[in-house]
């Protein structure tokens, strides 16, 4: 069984049908032919970030390309740091 993709749109009138027109979540989501559960959590997230709630696929918030960016750094750094933690034990060793 394939997993059913919707759209941004799609997604928004869903969430509207609820909170607008006052249709009850169970219903919404027997007549949109979703689970309950799914709808409750479109509810959520567009509550929590109206403007960028159901970013798309393949796209990500600008909190999570911001943690993206910074976990590349924090392993570029890692490996910089290691690298030189190698040469000072390699050039210590020569010394004595």
């Amino acid at each position: 069984m394939q997993r059913r993709k919707f759209s941004r749109e799609f997604k928004l009138e869903a969430v509207r049908l609820v909170k607008d027109r006052g249709v009850a979540v169970a219903q919404a989501a027997r007549d949109l032919d979703l689970h309950e559960n799914v709808l409750r959590k479109w509810i959520r997230d567009l509550a929590a970030d109206p403007q960028h709630a159901f970013p798309g696929h393949g796209q990500m918030k600008p909190e999570q390309l911001e943690i993206d960016r910074l976990r590349k750094e924090v392993a570029k750094l890692k490996a910089e740091r290691d690298i030189l933690k190698k040469a000072a034990a390699y050039f210590a060793r020569e010394a004595i």
